[in-house]
């Protein structure tokens, strides 16, 4: 099965050797974890609470599954990590503005923390792009 790296212009990545924003590896392709980073880069985060960084973070995922080519009705699997558990209905609330109809499968995870104090919410997500 052919692997390749998926460029995004639009959507800034780590420095070279610390991971891809996406592979795809047939008609899979593997999103990072994505967390409320500027698309064009940088060390701040978009939003402060929970709502605001999921709705960058899809944002960004959004970007990412079309550069590869498909759209966010391609997403069949979603992990979703954040610090404070207790805040969930905002990340669900930010997904309804994403998605309708049948929603990805997804797993919730609560931890005690992320990359850096102020990443509240990080996204890995699947999409199937077929034949594309």
């Amino acid at each position: 099965m052919p692997r390749a790296k998926v460029n995004v212009p639009d959507v800034a990545e780590a420095a070279p050797g610390l991971w891809s924003n996406a592979i795809r590896a047939g008609d899979t392709l593997y999103i990072s974890g994505q967390v409320a980073r500027p698309f064009e880069g940088g060390a701040g985060m978009i939003g402060k609470d929970e709502y605001e960084q999921t709705r960058h973070i899809f944002a960004r995922i959004e970007r990412i599954v079309k550069a590869a080519g498909g759209s966010m009705d391609d997403l069949v699997k979603m992990t979703i990590f954040m610090v404070n558990i207790q805040n969930n209905t905002e990340v669900w609330r930010a997904r309804r503005e994403f998605f309708s109809g049948d929603f990805p499968a997804s797993t919730l995870v609560e931890v005690r923390s992320l990359a850096k104090p102020e990443v509240l919410v990080e996204i890995e997500s699947v999409a199937y792009l077929g034949a594309r």
